[in-house]
């Protein structure tokens, strides 16, 4: 078997090598039932034990109330930027929407199809390199929800702080969920596509309070209503189930690792030495403001394109892959979410700092 690489891709991303390895065994026989995981009916009782247990280990990870649903659904991410005004917006009512990336864009283009949207704040002229503070914007009193994506991907931003409103928050969490602890309470609805902290592509988590889910206009079809999924257990229709069972997994490594307070800290530490690196020499340059740094995505640049494209190209052959960064900001980009190993981050450091001697 060839040495593994270091896998910095935004995602699909790095999962735990012992889940990897579980899930390999079980994808062809399962619990030595003699069939496969993906095999199984979905309404099997061994398979409803799989999601049980993935919800129940996410209740406590996360320590989810019981007034919230646990739903596992399709369709990515992305879906949830229609489901969430199509389940929360009556005809005529308005939500805020505070515009930090691409990702933010994409969802205030679905919700202005199923309501009035409000854009309270946008950093779109310094290509979305820091995250508002509460001074920065108001939310209008009348509006439903206060929508934020919490770490942005492409930028390398997160919102080290949640607003503190009134105004019920809803969350997009795909890229730093289970990285530190959240209390739930403060929001109505929370999603997260899995692949990047949480599991392969498949399955996007969603947890979201129970008085909401009687809240979708009549209009709204009967597949994107969360009370749909919750009343069924989200075995309305067959589930991602693969990437269902993946999710447990990962979420039976985090236990065992101590929990979300535990990854922090191991996250922050690996931040900051990827961090410390960047700010140690005028080569590279961080494309995010300080205060607003994200430890899941690192973006930088370097003093040319050329340069970029060489670090790419070199850093690929020495098993450092995926640091390509974004089309719309270009430069590099390291993404080391919870499952990405320290080693990992040490030896991206040891070679930029080898690049740089070179190329200076």
């Amino acid at each position: 078997m060839p040495e593994r690489i270091y896998n910095f891709s935004p995602g699909p991303a790095t999962l735990p090598y012992e889940v990897l390895g579980q899930a390999a065994k079980d994808i062809v026989n399962f619990n030595d039932r003699g069939i496969g995981l993906i095999e199984m009916s979905h309404r099997s009782k061994d398979f409803i034990a799989v999601t049980d247990e993935a919800e129940a280990l996410l209740r406590e990870l996360l320590a989810i109330p019981a007034n919230y649903k646990v739903l596992f659904l399709q369709g990515g991410a992305s879906t949830q930027f229609a489901m969430v005004p199509m389940n929360l917006l009556a005809p005529g009512q308005t939500a805020t929407y505070l515009n930090t990336g691409v990702w933010a864009k994409k969802a205030i283009k679905e919700a202005k199809l199923f309501g009035k949207v409000e854009v309270a704040y946008t950093s779109e002229e310094t290509v979305f390199n820091h995250v508002p503070k509460e001074s920065d914007y108001t939310v209008n009193p009348e509006s439903q929800y206060l929508y934020l994506v919490s770490n942005n991907t492409i930028y390398g931003t997160q919102f080290h702080d949640f607003p503190a409103t009134d105004t019920m928050l809803v969350s997009d969490m795909s890229s730093d969920i289970l990285s530190r602890p959240v209390d739930v309470n403060r929001f109505g609805l929370i999603f997260a596509g899995a692949q990047k902290n949480m599991g392969p592509a498949g399955v996007t988590v969603v947890i979201v309070r129970d008085d909401l889910l009687d809240r979708a206009p009549a209009t709204v079809p009967t597949m994107f209503r969360y009370k749909t999924h919750a009343d069924a257990g989200s075995m309305f229709n067959t589930p991602p189930c693969f990437s269902i069972y993946c999710v447990g997994l990962v979420l039976k490594w985090l236990k065992k690792l101590g929990g979300v307070s535990a990854i922090e800290k191991i996250n922050n530490d690996k931040a900051a030495l990827l961090y410390d690196a960047i700010d140690a020499t005028d080569f590279y340059r961080g494309h995010a403001r300080k205060d607003s740094r994200s430890p899941m995505n690192i973006a930088f640049n370097l003093p040319t394109p050329e340069l970029e494209a060489q670090f790419v190209k070199e850093a690929a052959a020495a098993g450092l892959d995926g640091l390509k960064g974004h089309r719309s900001v270009g430069g590099c980009r390291a993404s080391i979410y919870n499952a990405f190993p320290r080693e990992g981050v040490e030896k991206l450091v040891a070679f930029m700092k080898d690049f740089e001697r070179k190329n200076s």
